[in-house]
């Protein structure tokens, strides 16, 4: 064999064995998870190489068994010019350095771009292999048995989002990335910690008797909703609207507040997290729920204060304004 193709064949041999090292890194670096995810949006790459990819055992095997090979038959080449030693030293150097390492390094900077691009190797070399990988598959399905894809923890989410608020190239702006952090802290924090007081709260009763004085004093409150109790403080009649007030003629006569139209709403224990503070409003059908402990009032909470609690900002209405000014 002349010295010529001995080279050629070494360097394709090599050549073959970096390949074949690194898809063995970056193949098996791609979480399969994320595959799927990357596949339902439409990445061609991700598509290209999840079939691949769930089948790891059989790919592993055929990249063992095409690099074993190649870095054999390169010691063999080597031998037929080379003394046995000094060929295996060669090969060895060069397996090395040119089929292993360098080709490792290179593979784990875009591991999916690469899986990718030699999808059409891998496939050929799963094919030539297929009836001892195949065996080998098997054996390894049997001993180690894929473990089910673990999802992230909520603290985990929170630090995923956070990155995207430090790096540039992130497609969420500031207000997207707030809101995601705020909504996923919302299970941890309880009613209790956003509601206002019952001492800050303006409430009425049902006996309460809207004259003019009862009437300027409503509107000074500058509320759309405004809660009636018991004068103990344990039980709610239901909420009052004040645009309901506006086809009222209280010149005729003045009337007490259980003659109105009260929406019903129930009371929430003050220990109810956030997140189930939205499935409450839904099912109540109300802007504004009471929060009772111990079988008394305590407070209430709108749906306003669980906005303001998820994008962490206070949200002012012109009657707000207007209390700070004053």
């Amino acid at each position: 064999m002349s010295i010529l193709a001995i080279t050629i064949t070494v360097i394709l041999l090599i050549l073959a064995s970096a390949i074949c090292s690194g898809l063995n890194i970056a193949v098996m670096s791609l979480d399969i998870s994320d595959l799927r995810r990357k596949a339902k949006l439409g990445n061609r790459q991700a598509k290209r190489i999840l079939p691949l990819r769930q089948r790891a055992h059989l790919t592993l095997a055929s990249i063992l068994l095409t690099n074993v090979a190649a870095v054999s038959a390169t010691s063999l080449v080597l031998s037929q010019r080379l003394n046995g030693w000094i060929a295996g030293l060669i090969s060895t150097l060069l397996i090395v350095t040119l089929g292993e390492i360098l080709p490792q390094a290179l593979f784990l900077k875009n591991p999916l771009r690469w899986s990718s691009f030699f999808a059409p190797f891998l496939r050929l070399i799963t094919f030539m292999t297929y009836l001892i990988s195949h065996p080998l598959e098997v054996l390894l399905d049997n001993l180690f048995p894929h473990q089910r894809a673990k999802l992230q923890s909520r603290r985990e989410l929170g630090l995923l989002i956070s990155e995207h608020m430090q790096n540039k190239s992130s497609e969420l702006d500031e207000d997207e990335i707030e809101i995601m952090r705020g909504a996923l802290g919302l299970s941890e924090k309880r009613v209790r910690d956003i509601m206002t007081d019952i001492n800050h709260t303006y409430w009425l009763t049902p006996n309460t008797l809207l004259n003019d004085a009862k009437i300027d004093e409503i509107k000074d409150q500058g509320f759309s909703r405004i809660p009636v109790f018991n004068t103990a403080l344990t039980k709610c009649y239901g909420v009052l609207l004040m645009k309901d007030l506006i086809d009222i003629d209280f010149n005729e006569r003045n009337y007490r507040v259980d003659e109105l139209s009260l929406y019903p709403s129930q009371l929430v224990g003050s220990m109810t997290a956030l997140d189930t503070m939205f499935r409450k409003f839904i099912a109540a059908g109300t802007h504004l729920i009471p929060i009772e402990r111990d079988d008394e009032i305590i407070g209430i909470v709108t749906i306003e204060d669980l906005l303001e609690e998820i994008v962490n900002h206070e949200i002012e209405d012109e009657t707000d304004r207007q209390r700070q000014l004053a």
